[in-house]
């Protein structure tokens, strides 16, 4: 288990004083930066954790930063500017990150960080389509390049898909009541309209606004994050170098399952069906836990950032 954090961690300087990276001091604490050191960041972003891991690593250590989003990049880019040839910025999925390590002649890396979900700038981009809070188009994607946006996905996909995106990747009882309503109101033009067309079929209640479910499934369908996650979980694990540590913090309960059975799968030497007398499946553990329950935000980080609060992060090291 990670022990208490030492108080000499510390946002540095050079991070973003609008950006806040969220359990900052609990990845840091986890990936153990050090001189010489190589790191990747699959999810770049403004480039928030990714200042604390070059600022621990000083004077030499490296970062490969990946991001789909070209605003992120852009922004990214500037802010870890200070810390010079020391960290790479590349636009491109964590789903690449071993053609990428490869470009910098990288054989493997001391941590690999996933920061899933969307951004916070993505959330305040009303033009991004992201949040039922303000108006916005149907758009929903990390990268713009990708020819899948909510508006195909809400106007154009049969009432059947619908439902099925909304129960699968949002968990909605209401799921049905949903894509019926979606489809009988086309053509639907904006964040807010469809926000109103879930809010007057939903069921569900209590602290998030009933559109929630429904965003987050259209924004997962749209971007193909699970899909992403399931190919990036192996990938990491191979090309971390021995004691090597991977970090990932996820949002939702599909991320966050994900993980969970994967790094507690790849920690046993036996994956055979419970009861089974005899092992025949030759699996060998190739990671050691180190979270065996998630690392959730303190309750001073969730007060100054309210989106921190559904954070879970999972360490594991690579034996």
């Amino acid at each position: 288990m990670l022990s208490a954090l030492p108080r000499s961690i510390s946002r540095p300087a050079e991070m973003p004083p609008d950006h806040r990276p969220v359990l900052y001091q609990e990845i840091i604490h986890a990936l153990r930066p050090k001189s010489g050191g190589r790191y990747i960041d699959g999810t770049l972003g403004a480039g928030g954790h990714a200042s604390g891991i070059l600022a621990a690593s000083q004077p030499d250590g490296q970062l490969l930063g990946l991001d789909v989003d070209p605003q992120a990049i852009e922004l990214a880019r500037r802010n870890l500017a200070p810390f010079g040839e020391r960290a790479y910025v590349k636009r491109g999925s964590y789903t690449t990150m071993a053609t990428q390590m490869a470009a910098l002649g990288w054989d493997t890396v001391d941590g690999i960080l996933l920061d899933l979900g969307a951004s916070s700038m993505q959330f305040d981009s009303p033009q991004r389509g992201f949040s039922y809070l303000a108006e916005g188009p149907l758009d929903m994607r990390f990268d713009p390049s990708n020819p899948l946006t909510a508006d195909e996905i809400v106007n154009l996909w049969t009432e059947a898909e619908l439902e099925e995106v909304i129960y699968r990747f949002g968990e909605e009882p209401s799921a049905r009541r949903i894509a019926r309503a979606i489809v009988q109101a086309r053509p639907v033009k904006g964040t807010r309209e469809l926000a109103a067309i879930v809010a007057k079929v939903s069921f569900r209640h209590g602290s998030h606004p009933p559109a929630t479910q429904t965003f987050q499934a259209l924004r997962i369908a749209v971007n193909g994050e699970l899909e992403a996650v399931e190919t990036a979980l192996p990938l990491a694990i191979r090309l971390l170098g021995q004691d090597g540590r991977l970090a990932v913090i996820t949002f939702h309960s599909l991320e966050d399952r994900l993980v969970k059975e994967f790094t507690r799968r790849e920690s046993k030497d036996c994956i055979c069906p419970p009861g089974q007398p005899v092992c025949t499946c030759g699996h060998q553990a190739i990671l050691k836990e180190i979270t065996r329950r998630p690392i959730r935000p303190a309750e001073r980080e969730i007060e100054q950032n309210s989106r921190s609060r559904s954070a879970k992060l999972r360490v594991a090291e690579k034996l």
